[in-house]
């Protein structure tokens, strides 16, 4: 069999390959719903079929604003296989922003999960008085089910072959609008090749023992999208969460192999299991910290000494084990993307026998540009892995990481200018990252083009650098550095309020309200103590002199956060524009 150019291809490879029961599994209502091979391929042509009844061909942009579910899938590969492109839409866009990209990519079909969504997007229609047809997923009164198009496909005589022989490996996947958090989002091109390459360059990621994977990161994001056709190419069961809200339950139930994160909720992971165990009481509370102090000191595979490994040993057996038990009991990795891991996260998961493999990438790459992984010497803490095959990276003379190669897009749609920025003449990409490659090929980011910034005094700050530091603190749950053009820099910061409360238990405190916690002299001052226990290896200038406790928690839905859970810095910037002048005018 020929090896797949186009990312439909997959679904012919799977079939011959891997037919088994369960392709996908999707969870709605506390009920699975299992695809065999048979079925999720049928539906998906029939859809097709559908779709062509609706006038929909090559060169056609299809909406889909949905969460992760098997209806994903089917829309995506019934899209892609008739020529046309997939315009993953956020749920969490702003009104302002889903209308600019309905119109600027001219969307002629548009499919969404539910009522509510269904509402926003028709919201979204009657602002530049847009007539697109609209299908939901779930049973909406007086609007069409997306079935209506599957139903009609089994009654139409279509000869798909010759649509996806039209289709070249050069052709429009899909295109993916930034979060457009300065100016108007930005469409970008991503082609069948571009996909499929970093698909195959990830292949090894997986070892031939992982057969079924949990997904619940945003399949609107190229990240999740692009390692669930990974799981298709390599044969996984894939299952559906039903909700972020139902991840725990949904782990042991499935009990995968593996899954892909992002820091932030490993973070509130790892929180968790620390906050209980203070909890624990006498030779229970010694051996947890035994052990987790063991795991923080842990190295990579094979250069940790062999009685560290005897340690390490009984350290998995009496308390690591539980871990791995809270996660399903099978997990063989997790892939963490999306933003940087904190080394010490690293070292005590791999200790733990839970693998964490942090890559790196962008929207532009496809995603990944490098990722660490399972193999003898591939993986460094602190860093992002090596380079994939098929990237070449080069480090500009300023630390800006320059990419090139078949995963890299193609440009911004419809928008030169911007495209011209972004590639420069011999064809890299300027990602917006600074990093530096060690000796042994193993990528490091080190902070944000963008976002480093310049004190009063003329000294640089990378915020990020320090704001990776401060969350080694249980005590904090978000931090942003802030300080362009100040004397110094300072932090907004949203405490880790479990373990406040705990710590304010312990101390013989009422916590009262988030609004009051956060005013105490006492909470000030322990955490003025956690800054100035972090801030010890950086530099007088680069050091938070001054910060300020938030009541509330950053999120998507507030415009805080992008959907892969980094900051949106401006807007917060605005938000708490009074509480940073009051820090600075004090």
């Amino acid at each position: 069999m020929a090896a797949p150019t186009r990312i439909f291809d997959i679904l012919t490879d799977y079939k011959a390959r891997f037919a088994k029961p369960v392709m996908v599994a999707g969870k709605a209502n506390g009920k699975w719903i299992n695809y065999p091979t048979d079925e999720f391929l049928t539906i998906v042509d029939n859809l097709s079929k559908g779709l062509v009844t609706k006038g929909v061909g090559k060169g056609d942009k299809i909406a889909l604003m949905a969460g992760n579910r098997p209806e994903w899938n089917f829309c995506d590969f019934a899209i892609n296989q008739l020529g046309a492109a997939v315009i993953p839409l956020y749920p969490t866009l702003s009104d302002q922003d889903l209308s600019f990209i309905i119109n600027d990519a001219t969307v002629k079909l548009i499919f969404v999960s539910d009522a509510d969504l269904y509402e926003k997007v028709k919201a979204a229609l009657q602002v530049h008085n847009l007539d697109v047809p609209v299908f939901t997923f779930d049973p909406v009164d007086g609007v069409p089910s997306w079935q209506v198009l599957v139903d009609d496909g089994k009654q139409y005589d279509v000869d798909l072959d010759a649509y996806r022989d039209a289709v070249h490996e050069d052709d429009l996947l899909t295109l993916i609008y930034t979060s457009g958090t300065t100016g108007k989002p930005k469409g970008v091109c991503l082609s069948h090749k571009n996909v499929l390459t970093n698909v195959y360059d990830c292949y090894h990621l997986l070892p031939s023992y992982f057969k079924k994977a949990l997904s619940f990161l945003p399949l609107c994001h190229i990240f999740e999208r692009m390692v669930v056709y990974l799981y298709f190419a390599k044969g996984v069961e894939i299952h559906y969460a039903e909700s972020l809200d139902t991840i725990v339950a949904d782990i042991n139930e499935v009990k995968p192999d593996g899954f892909t994160t992002v820091p932030r909720l490993l973070e509130k992971v790892y929180d968790r299991i620390v906050s209980k165990g203070k909890e624990l009481t006498g030779l229970k509370r010694h051996l947890f910290f035994w052990s987790l102090n063991l795991g923080l000191n842990n190295q990579e595979p094979g250069n940790n000494s062999g009685w560290f490994n005897f340690k390490l040993g009984i350290a998995r057996k009496l308390v690591f084990s539980k871990w791995r038990a809270a996660l399903g009991g099978n997990i063989k990795l997790i892939i963490s993307g999306g933003a940087a891991l904190q080394p010490r996260l690293a070292r005590v998961f791999w200790a733990a026998g839970i693998p964490v493999l942090e890559g790196y990438g962008l929207t532009e790459t496809s995603p990944v540009v490098a990722v660490n992984n399972l193999e003898k010497d591939g993986v460094r803490f602190g860093t992002v892995g090596k380079i994939l095959e098929h990237v070449t990276v080069k480090i500009a003379a300023d630390g800006e990481i320059l990419c090139k190669g078949h995963s890299i897009f193609s440009g911004y749609y419809k928008n030169d200018m911007a495209t011209a920025e972004a590639i420069d003449s011999d064809g890299y990409f300027h990602t917006g990252d600074i990093g530096e490659l060690d000796n042994d090929g193993f990528l490091r980011i080190t902070d944000r083009k963008k976002e480093m910034f310049k004190t009063a005094g003329g000294k640089y700050v990378a915020p990020q650098a320090l704001e990776n530091k401060y969350m080694e603190s249980t005590f904090i749950a978000q931090v942003m550095v802030v300080g362009e053009n100040r004397k110094f820099p300072a932090a907004l910061i949203v405490p880790a309020f479990e373990v406040l409360e705990n710590w304010c238990r312990i101390k013989g405190m009422l916590f009262g309200s988030k609004e009051e916690v956060v005013k105490k002299p006492e909470v000030i001052d322990k955490y003025q103590r956690e800054l100035d226990r972090l801030n010890q290896d950086f530099g007088q200038w680069e050091k938070v002199k001054k910060f300020v406790l938030l009541p509330h928690e950053w999120t998507i839905a507030a415009g805080e956060l992008t959907p892969k859970l980094s900051l949106k810095r401006k807007a917060i910037a605005q938000r708490y524009e009074e509480k940073i002048e009051a820090i600075y005018q004090a």
